[in-house]
């Protein structure tokens, strides 16, 4: 099998991963293919080189993160902010709402997600892409560790933190929100 049908399936097996992480990380749709595609592009540029002592999605992983990373460094250049994730909604998830919360439940749960998003868009670049690459993305602390090219206790130190920075946030803007307004 030639380069250009391997190259071709790995983007076949792993687009959708790709998008997805790169997505989360971002918390936008915004320059979401041109963001894929470099992804992809870097892979390709890397493929002779790949010696694969690694699987391809840890190689991959690195990449998004890398190129996340720069669109990140973009956006702060530019000071624009980012926009969330739950700005965005999908039709999908609205219908994939459990049919026994009724309006108010649904409403709290967006409103929850929405908080989250937006919380997790505060944390360091690495507390957020740990978070997001093993809550999100289900992948073990040894397949972070690879993909980072960090060690394992690291991962988990960056995970601990990034967890409780995150729950902090959430407590402090959930007690905003109870709270009633005082003039």
């Amino acid at each position: 099998m030639s380069l250009d049908l391997s190259f071709e399936q790995v983007v076949r097996d792993h687009q959708a991963m790709v998008f997805r992480t790169i997505y989360r990380m971002t918390g936008s749709r915004e320059n979401l293919e041109d963001l894929a595609q470099e992804v992809f592009l870097r892979l390709y540029r890397a493929l002779p080189n790949f010696r694969g002592e690694s699987l391809v999605t840890t190689y991959l992983y690195r990449i998004a993160v890398n190129v996340a990373q720069n669109e990140w460094k973009r956006r702060k250049r530019q000071e624009r902010p980012l926009v969330s994730i739950s700005e965005e909604t999908n039709a999908w998830e609205d219908r994939l709402e459990h049919p026994a919360q009724n309006a108010e439940q649904q409403m709290e749960t967006r409103e929850f997600r929405l908080l989250l998003e937006e919380q997790l868009q505060e944390l360091s670049s690495i507390e957020r892409t740990v978070l997001v690459l093993y809550h999100q993305e289900e992948r073990s602390y040894e397949q972070i560790a690879a993909a980072l090219n960090m060690p394992i206790g690291t991962i988990r130190t960056h995970l601990h933190r990034g967890r409780k920075k995150l729950r902090g946030r959430l407590q402090q803007a959930q007690g905003r929100a109870t709270c009633p307004v005082t003039r």
